[in-house]
């Protein structure tokens, strides 16, 4: 029996096992999911009101579970997991290593650029699966990519600070050609204007604000090193939202807004040691309610000011239990007053909801 059991070819027993597993689908979840609300971790805490609520962490496949619902035969699916590991040596975990940056697309996924990985993260919760973006241009892998930013096309727009180019994909990872080589140094942080179809590249050791029209034709540079309004020094991240850009200063310590065409219109922070000052300000944010989100990733921090810059609260400090962080960068927003801050030398990004007033 055992003989006869050794003819068949092991493509029939990998069918057979997969027929097996085929009833079996994965769903996503974010680490919350068997919590009750009154159990999550919530910001201001008790008994002020709360207004943000712990919605969870993406760290890489462990987000990607059996759904109970459809689950069959484990049994079969982890000896497939064995058979197809036969000589394949020990493969490399599919998790976040350095998160730098965040986005969302219309389709609901999630994008994060990931430094240490070199390449792109997709995030689909719809679909519950996971993909890792690798390649910038045609010819060239991801070397160091940074601020990522969406078009409504889905045009995927990704920094690569060490290629000196903005990588363009489609919606499926595709690249085209970049835009920026030659023109740009390093840059850091991207932002479209939907409105007139322009992206924005914080180029940080040009110590300025590149503009590209949507052909990717340089249209204006905007700013140099300076400590005036409209200057910068090392700027990195970048926001756009309501015919406003917000630049991440970063060794200037503050928030600029500029107009669409670059002319400031504000500078919000300063250094210091009180709650609420800035030392290194990284990913910046702006909800639907004009709410201005800053990591300071200085003292791992997650800071909310309203619209006229009053500090409302103060999310964080250095660890890694929900709701801290560790060298925090990128953030982004999505439709939901979800918001995503990119949790670097925790390797994940953690999700936090906006409960309202």
């Amino acid at each position: 029996m055992a003989r006869s059991l050794t003819r068949w070819p092991l493509w029939v027993l990998l069918a057979g096992l997969l027929a097996g597993c085929a009833e079996t689908r994965q769903v996503m979840r974010y680490g919350v999911e068997d919590l009750a609300p009154a159990e999550r971790p919530v910001w201001p805490p008790p008994p002020e009101v709360p207004r943000f609520l712990y919605a969870g962490a993406l760290t890489g496949e462990d987000n990607l579970v059996p759904d109970p619902a459809t689950r069959t035969r484990s049994g079969a699916a982890r000896l497939l997991r064995w058979l197809v590991g036969l000589g394949g040596g020990r493969r490399q975990p599919r998790v976040l290593q350095r998160p730098v940056a965040v986005a969302t697309d219309a389709a609901g996924r999630i994008l994060v650029s990931d430094m240490s990985r070199q390449g792109v993260w997709v995030f689909d919760p719809a679909a519950a699966s996971l993909a890792l973006w690798r390649q910038a241009t045609p010819t060239e892998p991801f070397e160091a990519p940074a601020q990522l930013a969406v078009a409504a096309d889905g045009t995927v727009f990704v920094a690569d600070a060490e290629l000196g180019v903005v990588a363009r994909l489609d919606a499926e990872g595709r690249p085209g050609a970049p835009w920026g080589r030659g023109v740009l140094v390093r840059p850091t942080g991207v932002a479209w204007d939907p409105k007139r179809r322009r992206l924005y590249v914080a180029d940080t050791h040009a110590h300025d604000i590149k503009l590209f029209d949507a052909e990717g034709r340089l249209e204006a540079v905007i700013g140099e090193r300076g400590t005036a309004p409209g200057r910068f020094n090392f700027p990195t991240h970048l926001a756009f939202r309501g015919d406003r850009l917000y630049v991440a200063d970063t060794m200037n310590a503050r928030i600029e807004i500029l107009d669409p065409e670059g002319r400031p219109l504000a500078v919000h922070g300063e250094r210091g040691l009180v709650l609420g000052s800035l030392v290194r300000p990284k990913g910046v944010a702006v909800d639907d309610e004009g709410r201005i989100y800053v990591v300071e990733s200085y003292y791992d921090r997650l800071l909310v000011f309203d619209a006229q810059w009053r500090l409302l609260l103060v999310i964080g400090g250095t660890g890694s239990a929900p709701g801290r962080f560790y060298l925090p960068a990128g953030l982004w927003i999505d439709p939901q007053n979800r918001i995503y801050i990119a949790d670097m030398f925790n390797g994940r990004v953690v999700m936090l909801q906006f409960l309202g007033e």
